[in-house]
């Protein structure tokens, strides 16, 4: 785990009102965990107000944003924080962040390429590996095809074909 590699909770969606707020489209385990955090992106935006907007995502107001116009200069910005200032997991836990990047090999130690993303479908999670010659395959984020993973994820022989 890099502890200050930025993580994505969220994205600003567009402008809310004429005041300066934003709509938020959620990553994470919505506006609860968001409120943990009052600044985002190395601190260039600082929480004044934010709530749930009814339909899974949030509004936010921030400090430094004062208006329509800087409200929707904001869109499509990426709101991170540090990964040191993420709660941690209990065993068996993983945020998607710490899995991104991380060498899959198999359990006969074959190199089999890099976890390029975590994708949830809404029947578990899925990694997507990227071999080393650009191809891709999915395996589902599961105890009998992932038996373990930290420094590198393992993947059950029979799951990268």
């Amino acid at each position: 785990m890099q502890a200050d590699k930025p993580v994505t909770l969220a994205v600003v969606a567009g402008a809310h009102g004429v005041t300066g707020e934003v709509r938020l489209k959620l990553f994470g385990e919505g506006v609860a965990a968001l409120k943990r955090y009052r600044a985002f992106n190395d601190s260039a935006l600082t929480v004044e107000k934010l709530r749930e907007d009814g339909k899974g995502g949030a509004i936010a107001r921030f400090i430094e944003v004062t208006s329509r116009n800087a409200a929707e200069a904001l869109r499509g910005t990426l709101l991170t924080v540090r990964r040191s200032e993420m709660p941690e997991l209990a065993d068996g836990e993983y945020y998607y962040a710490d899995l991104i990047g991380l060498a899959c090999v198999s359990t006969a130690g074959e190199a089999l390429g890099e976890c390029v993303a975590v994708e949830n479908f809404g029947a578990g999670d899925v990694l997507e590996v990227k071999r080393p010659d650009g191809k891709t395959f999915m395996v589902p984020m599961k105890p009998d095809a992932v038996p373990e993973w930290g420094e590198a994820i393992v993947i059950a022989e029979g799951w990268a074909s």
